[in-house]
């Protein structure tokens, strides 16, 4: 089996898990009332990562798959880099499941590099990344989602200004989440010379891989929104049947 059709695979399995264990999100079975996003568009999908480690099993699942995707498409990375708080727990369990060493970035209350710019002016001395560099490595930033890339991009710089801070130097060229939820990371991503990789590009691929297991209506609905958000403005509640004559 190549590379390639075993990430496959693996996508597929752990979209399908992460469905059941309730970690992707519907209103038609989660929520009737669907999110709010911050834009103030309502959506019809949630996908909640943070309790991935209170399933170790697919915790576990979720290493392997990463660990494998580092090995096979990031061949220089010595070290990675796991963003708070999500990346974390996925950072460790790659470590346990390939040996790969991983770091960890202090949560920080900035959305942008901008906003991290004025920020670490009046930071001060405090670590902005816990664990050990050397001069010389190679690191790949891990995360549960990409939805803007904005976190990641701060990662980056938290590594590169605690990097300078000791007198070392590292690179930081790859970023790896388990779940890209297609809005435009990648993009941003290229546009910073940041090679980028997923296991579940949901737009894409993910929602397909989750078609047996959802709704005829969630899957209409989900889908729909993925490739229009728009499409749902006139929705301050969640859909139903009546909304499809």
């Amino acid at each position: 089996m190549t590379w390639e059709e075993e990430k496959e695979e693996l996508g597929k399995e752990i979209t399908r898990l992460l469905y059941e264990n309730g970690l992707i999100k519907t209103w038609y079975r989660d929520n009737p009332d669907g999110w709010k996003l911050v834009s103030g568009l309502w959506s019809p999908f949630y996908v909640q990562l943070r309790p991935l480690p209170s399933y170790p099993e697919l915790l576990r699942k979720v290493g392997y798959a990463l660990g494998k995707m580092l090995k096979e498409e990031c061949k220089a990375v010595n070290k990675v880099v796991g963003v708070a708080m999500t990346g974390i727990p996925i950072a460790c369990a790659i470590t346990l499941q390939e040996g790969i060493p991983s770091l960890w970035t202090r949560k920080i209350e900035v959305r942008s590099l901008a906003e991290f710019k004025k920020y670490i002016q009046s930071y001060g001395e405090h670590t902005l990344v816990e664990g050990e560099f050397e001069t010389g490595d190679r690191i790949a930033v891990i995360d549960d989602l990409a939805t803007k890339f904005d976190s990641k991009l701060v990662a980056i710089e938290q590594i590169k200004t605690e990097a300078k801070k000791s007198g070392l130097k590292v690179e930081c060229k790859d970023v790896i989440v388990l779940l890209d939820r297609e809005q435009g990371a990648a993009a941003v991503a290229s546009q910073h010379g940041i090679s980028f990789h997923s296991l579940i590009p949901f737009k894409s691929k993910g929602i397909e891989w989750l078609k047996t297991s959802l709704s005829e209506i969630e899957y209409k609905v989900i889908t729909e929104y993925l490739h229009d958000e728009k499409l749902y403005k006139k929705f301050s509640h969640a859909p139903n049947s009546s909304d499809y004559r």
